[in-house]
């Protein structure tokens, strides 16, 4: 466990990041920033790596639209495509590669914030577990960058357990990229593949950001606010496979983008809701800093993410006979982790949100 007070030179190291990236409440924002020309060379290949990273599902539809006008190269589409619909691999932790979850791409992606993971509490890598990640903010930068590659040392940090992040199915239906991400050891976040995972071995983990579209909706500079009250799923996966739960708080995810004012009610907040009926996810109207401006553009901000992952807590058996867990016990399991991600959160919000609004809020 490390100390909050020596946890927060880690902001002070990262002020530079902040002072020439994101804008004050005060500044003027008709006049736009511009980066100088001198930024360092470590700087624009972090950079670089946000720009690749936040186009790359663009990126690969390119290259599989190019290939398809090339008649020569029909058969290996077609055979793919239809590798695509059968493959069911997403549904049973993805196709992980080692040397991709390495790759020194990541350590300039997490640089850029940059990322950091603190450990409250051992795991035990004989059992099973399953990470609730919050807040989801806009794209979930901070769970991509800690559970998804080995740039901030997740491997070695806990020893034996080998995390997998989960995602919407409709992620492995993109040529190319489904199978960048499942490198990753990213997977469905479907029940099916849940408890694939859960079963396969002891250290197998699954970490599922639990506030979703609804929550990705509320994310904004200095807001806390979580959709947890009624959600239960995770809860009961984890007591139907015996795994325990652990919350994970990332400070910082909600600082790397601003969006839209969408109150509930408005045209666009209802727009929003009714896409997220419609297709199972929804698209924030967001915005923050350019590739070369401070003020306006698609980039995140330069914000420090420090992902603290929380105690685990031991879930009940079910009872010979019993196939799913009772409402009493998935709401008293519900409690606990809320009560224990709300410690997090509270001992080290003065460390790493001396800048909030206002405190962790649980909205639905």
């Amino acid at each position: 466990m490390e100390n909050p007070v020596l946890l927060s030179s880690t902001v002070e190291l990262a002020k530079q990041n902040l002072k020439d990236s994101k804008p004050t409440q005060n500044s003027n924002h008709q006049h736009i920033h511009w980066a100088p020309l001198g930024v360092p060379l470590e700087r624009r290949l972090q950079m670089l790596t946000m720009i690749i990273w936040n186009l790359m599902i663009p990126i690969c539809l390119g290259i599989f639209i190019y290939a398809a006008c090339f008649p020569t190269l029909w058969p290996l589409l077609i055979a793919y495509v239809t590798f695509i619909y059968l493959d069911k691999v997403p549904e049973r932790g993805g196709r992980r590669f080692a040397w991709m979850r390495n790759l020194g791409f990541w350590r300039y992606f997490t640089g850029y914030f940059p990322a950091k993971l603190v450990k409250e509490h051992e795991l035990d890598p004989s059992k099973n577990y399953v990470f609730g990640y919050h807040p989801h903010g806009i794209i979930s930068m901070g769970a991509l960058s800690n559970f998804a590659t080995e740039a901030t040392g997740f491997s070695k940090t806990f020893p034996g357990i080998v995390p997998s992040l989960l995602t919407l199915s409709s992620n492995f239906r993109i040529p190319i990229y489904r199978d960048i991400i499942m490198g990753l050891g990213i997977a469905s976040v479907s029940r099916k593949s849940c408890e694939y995972i859960l079963s396969s071995g002891a250290g197998r983990s699954i970490v599922i950001v639990i506030g979703g579209a609804a929550e990705s909706l509320a994310a904004r500079p200095g807001i806390n606010d979580l959709v947890l009250k009624r959600r239960l799923g995770f809860v009961r996966i984890a007591i139907k496979q015996q795994a325990r739960l652990v919350p994970v708080f990332s400070f910082g995810e909600n600082d790397l983008y601003d969006q839209l004012d969408n109150a509930k009610g408005s045209p666009v907040w209802k727009f929003q809701k009714k896409m997220q009926a419609l297709l199972g996810f929804t698209l924030p109207l967001f915005h923050a800093r350019g590739v070369f401006n401070y003020d306006t553009g698609l980039m995140p901000f330069r914000h420090p993410i420090v992902t603290v992952v929380g105690k685990p807590i031991d879930v009940p058996k079910l009872e010979e006979g019993q196939i799913e867990p009772t409402q009493e016990q998935l709401e008293a399991v519900q409690k606990e982790y809320i009560d224990e991600l709300l410690e997090i959160y509270n001992k080290y919000k003065d460390v790493y949100a001396k800048d909030r609004k206002r405190d962790l809020c649980l909205i639905d």
